[in-house]
């Protein structure tokens, strides 16, 4: 077969697709035949878990026997994609005979198709071929959809038709490498960035000139910049025309007050995307090898705010019931009170050699952790000197190690 593919896109919406073999190419081809739309009818005695699930699902037919000749008949497109390559070439045999093109997934250039490697970006269908090296092809799409999610390569048309607004884009905890595809693909777009000091700060730099950022720092116990404030700022510019990044840390609905920033922009009639962001609660323990959770130590976790003390009058959180939990406590914001949550918990009944591990300035260069226990803590960390941000485990997850 020519290495010169005649690159073209097929329309498999009902169309009859007939893939042969059941592991683990079948689990990489099926998901994108399936997004197609195709109908497709899968040859195999046995399967991987994944594609029994499709097939559970009633997303595919599983056929549960081995392939034998005339099961193209009436097929649109065929994949041959078994371990055992005499029936792979038994597939393009028949296929050839029946003018159905065929996919030979254990050599590429066999078959009377191949597959290109594919990825997507607002719309657009990314292919590349590079005559039998896949993975090369692979590189190459890879590249080209970064490029164009980062805005590296300009899609003049991508931005037609989407209403000037705010687009409210959790960053993640602080490696600009930890923010979603979504997220970054907008901070590209943006005209104006509102940021604040926790947000993926190395991506400003990466973004024009002409855009202008505003600084909405909230520092701890210091100068803050009001809610208000950044509110009118998003209203103001959005209200101008102008595409709005609202660049926060972490996840804008985990203690990040971004509901209030959509309620204000919807009370002003300003169109808002929402962006989710990787939590720090969860992302910065994992890259200190602290899991929230584990299989035989703890079943339940909790995502606390230490804005307010224990015992004040706003407060909103039950230590009491917290401090009878055998589950993991996450700490956010809670530095400067550390003493009094740690006081509150052991007054309610956690142990005194509880496991604590804070993690400062987590997923960051500076990252560094503290290890101690509850009874502990309060000194612990004041001897670390340490300071925000950071994020407190408490609980025997915070006791695991790796082995050495």
């Amino acid at each position: 077969m020519s290495e010169d593919h005649y690159l073209a896109g097929l329309d498999l919406t009902g169309r009859r697709v007939v893939l042969i073999g059941g592991g683990s190419v079948a689990q990489r081809r099926l998901p994108r035949l399936i997004g197609a739309g195709a109908a497709v009818e899968l040859i195999s005695p046995h399967t991987t878990p994944a594609v029994s699930a499709m097939a559970d699902a009633g997303e595919l037919v599983w056929l549960r026997r081995r392939y034998t000749d005339g099961d193209l008949d009436g097929a649109w497109y065929a994949l041959a994609c078994t371990d055992d390559p005499a029936v792979n070439a038994q597939v393009c045999a028949e296929a050839e005979r029946r003018r159905v093109f065929c996919v030979r997934a254990d050599a590429g250039t066999e078959g009377t198709a191949v597959t290109a490697a594919v990825g997507r970006h607002e719309g657009l269908v990314v292919g590349v071929l590079s005559g039998g090296e896949p993975l090369r092809s692979a590189a190459v799409r890879d590249n080209i959809v970064e490029a164009l999610h980062t805005g590296a390569i300009p899609d003049a048309a991508a931005g037609i038709g989407e209403l000037p607004g705010v687009a409210l884009v959790g960053g993640g905890p602080g490696d600009p490498e930890l923010i979603t595809v979504k997220g970054r693909r907008l901070l590209a777009r943006a005209d104006v960035v509102v940021a604040d000091r926790l947000g993926p700060r190395e991506l400003l730099d990466e973004l024009p000139p002409n855009v202008e950022i505003v600084d909405a720092a909230k520092i701890p116990y210091g100068r803050a910049a009001s809610q208000d404030v950044i509110n009118a700022t998003l209203i103001e510019h959005a209200k101008a025309g102008k595409f709005v990044v609202r660049l926060k840390g972490g996840d804008p609905y985990v203690f990040g007050r971004g509901f209030e920033e959509v309620l204000a922009c919807a009370e002003a009639g300003v169109p808002v995307t929402v962006v989710p962001g990787i939590t720090s609660a969860f992302a910065v323990p994992a890259m200190a090898d602290v899991p929230v959770t584990h299989r035989g130590v703890a079943h339940e976790v909790v995502v606390v705010s230490g804005h307010v003390p224990p015992g004040h009058e706003t407060s909103l959180v039950d230590w009491d019931a917290l401090g009878r939990l055998r589950g993991t406590i996450v700490l956010m914001m809670g530095v400067e009170r550390l003493g009094q949550f740690a006081g509150a918990l052991l007054a309610a009944g956690r142990p005194g050699d509880t496991p604590v591990a804070i993690v400062q300035d987590g997923t960051t260069a500076a990252q560094r952790i503290t290890r101690s226990t509850l009874d502990c803590v309060e000194a612990d960390a004041k001897a670390a000197g340490v300071r925000p941000p950071a994020v407190t485990v408490i609980g025997p997850v915070a006791g695991l190690a790796q082995p050495a």
